[in-house]
């Protein structure tokens, strides 16, 4: 089975200096229809203005997953780490037993977009920890490449999840495509850009959700980038 959500039918938050698009039910924008899938709980696509960002403020018991589509961010948070987030590179933050951090668009003239990603650990209470990897546009060029894992695999960024999250670029016959376990879920974002998956042409911000399906195919891009998460069911 295959669900389709369409970019404009997600919530939004316009705070000024932060307009946010919400896939899934977040502050105000509630909605039951779409609390979660498998254990990913948010995807929140923030286009944060110059200089602006989020004081420092907490969190328990959540991977946290930051994706730079566009400019910067800085991160400072209670364990002692202060780092720059870039298009290409993924932050993992585990706030497991509790961790506190602070995120602003560094840059004075320039807006930042971003996406945040939230999914349930396998695990509450955990030792609260950060990671921050890059990976070459040419290793995510018309292939998905794993950015994060539960093992790490292929290099990738460790989390506590039952989860796998792939990024990738496809732009006109690039194309991939990779076997599923049925009895998982699959949930393809698509951050920038134009792609087919399954034959569903999703654009800029549209997702489609896949339950009970062997195969996963994506191609026919326009300067796409997509992310796709393998979930527990």
């Amino acid at each position: 089975m295959m669900t389709l959500r369409r970019a404009e039918d997600r919530g939004h938050a316009d705070h000024g200096w932060l307009q946010s698009h919400h896939s899934f039910s977040f502050a105000e924008y509630q909605d039951p229809a779409h609390v979660q899938f498998g254990p990913l709980r948010v995807i929140n696509d923030d286009v944060i203005a110059p200089g602006a960002g989020f004081g420092m403020h907490g969190h328990r018991d959540m991977e946290i997953v930051t994706y730079v589509l566009q400019g910067a961010i800085a991160h400072k948070d209670s364990l002692g780490n202060g780092e720059t987030v870039r298009p290409g590179e993924v932050q993992r933050m585990s706030a497991g037993k509790g961790i506190l951090h602070s995120e602003f668009n560094p840059s004075l003239r320039e807006p930042t977009r971003l996406l945040q990603i939230w999914i349930h650990p396998t695990e509450t209470g955990l030792r609260p920890g950060y990671e921050q990897k890059a990976f070459a546009e040419a290793d995510k060029r018309g292939r998905l490449r794993v950015v994060a894992s539960p093992d790490g695999r292929d290099g990738s960024v460790r989390f506590h999840a039952d989860a796998v999250m792939y990024a990738g670029l496809f732009d006109g016959e690039e194309a991939a495509e990779l076997t599923l376990d049925p009895a998982r879920k699959i949930y393809v974002h698509v951050a920038q850009g134009e792609l087919v998956v399954n034959g569903e042409r999703l654009r800029d911000g549209d997702a489609l959700k896949l339950e009970g399906e062997s195969r996963l195919t994506l191609g026919a891009g326009q300067q796409a980038e997509v992310l796709v998460f393998d979930l527990a069911a």
